[in-house]
């Protein structure tokens, strides 16, 4: 036996973390194919054959996993005595090696390039969890409530989520749609479900922006008209008028806190109201704490 060829190929560790040169079979001159137990397969098991210049070129030419070459090498004694016996029958570490035909041999490949897919399925897949992951973190710190279709001014929302995108340095627009997810509810999840289809992950921000805005802006009246009507009816006074300034501030954010304070005065009943003095109202706040302290005035009236 003059030469063998040798089927070097870059494979993975048992844990998958690191990659390993191997020696899958080997092939004599008259296509008779022996395949290398994986017990033996790393290279490094293969000390004579380390030592030849085909190795050192095959080395540096598989540097990443699937990588394979088939090389002849002429064999020296120390190689003959290695992988022949003295009726040139194939062996190896003491042992014969099992003899495969072609089709064995592509089914081996098969396995392996299997195997390696497998491996990339899963490094994948985790890799998709860690980020639904990090996206539902970075949406549990953003400080905006979630839409409904109804609870907001959409474009006012879509501004302020815009900016929590900002102040955490998220620019890229894959990320920005995908924890726009987490903050859909109701009938707006179909919405994103459905542009998800219609634009993709992939589209740019501004093409999800216009979608939203067209389907979720108001183009009517009544967001403005409810907003100024909402007056006190029963229960606290400090719930009212929390909830009629975050009603005028989400139709109009730009509204001047004077005009907030007077709006939410004209929807507290007028025994209320005359309690208070104006020239002491500086902030909502200041209107917020003297409303509170006049929570017994209802209570007598409505026990």
């Amino acid at each position: 036996m003059e030469k063998l060829q040798f089927t070097f190929q870059v494979l993975a560790s048992a844990d998958g973390k690191s990659n390993i040169l191997c020696v899958t079979r080997i092939t004599t001159t008259d296509g008779r194919i022996f395949k290398i137990p994986k017990e033996h397969m790393n290279a490094s098991h293969h000390k004579e054959l380390m030592k030849t210049p085909a190795y050192t070129k095959v080395k540096n030419a598989c540097s990443q996993r699937g990588h394979l070459r088939r090389v002849w090498i002429n064999l020296t004694n120390d190689l003959r005595n290695t992988y022949c016996d003295e009726d040139d029958n194939i062996q190896f570490n003491e042992g014969y090696l099992e003899e495969i035909d072609e089709k064995d041999s592509d089914d081996t490949a098969n396995a392996s390039e299997q195997s390696l897919v497998k491996l990339l399925e899963k490094i994948l897949e985790k890799s998709q969890k860690e980020t639904e992951q990090n996206s539902g973190k970075l949406a549990n710190e953003f400080a905006i409530d979630k839409f409904d279709g109804r609870n907001v001014n959409a474009e006012q929302w879509w501004g302020d989520f815009e900016k929590e995108c900002e102040r955490f340095n998220i620019t890229r627009s894959e990320k920005k749609i995908e924890i726009l997810k987490s903050f859909m509810e109701k009938v707006c999840t179909d919405w994103y479900d459905c542009t998800l289809l219609k634009l993709t992950i992939t589209a740019e921000w501004n093409e999800w922006k216009e979608c939203f805005c067209n389907t979720f802006s108001s183009k009517g009246w009544y967001p403005i008209r409810y907003a100024m009507s909402f007056k006190y009816q029963v229960g606290s006074l400090l719930e009212y008028s929390m909830k009629k300034e975050k009603l005028l501030l989400q139709v109009r954010k730009t509204m001047d806190s004077d005009t907030v304070i007077d709006l939410i005065a004209m929807g507290l009943p007028n025994y209320v109201v005359d309690k208070i003095d104006r020239e002491n109202i500086r902030k909502t706040e200041d209107l917020h704490n003297e409303v509170s302290k006049l929570e017994h005035l209802v209570y007598k009236k409505h026990p």
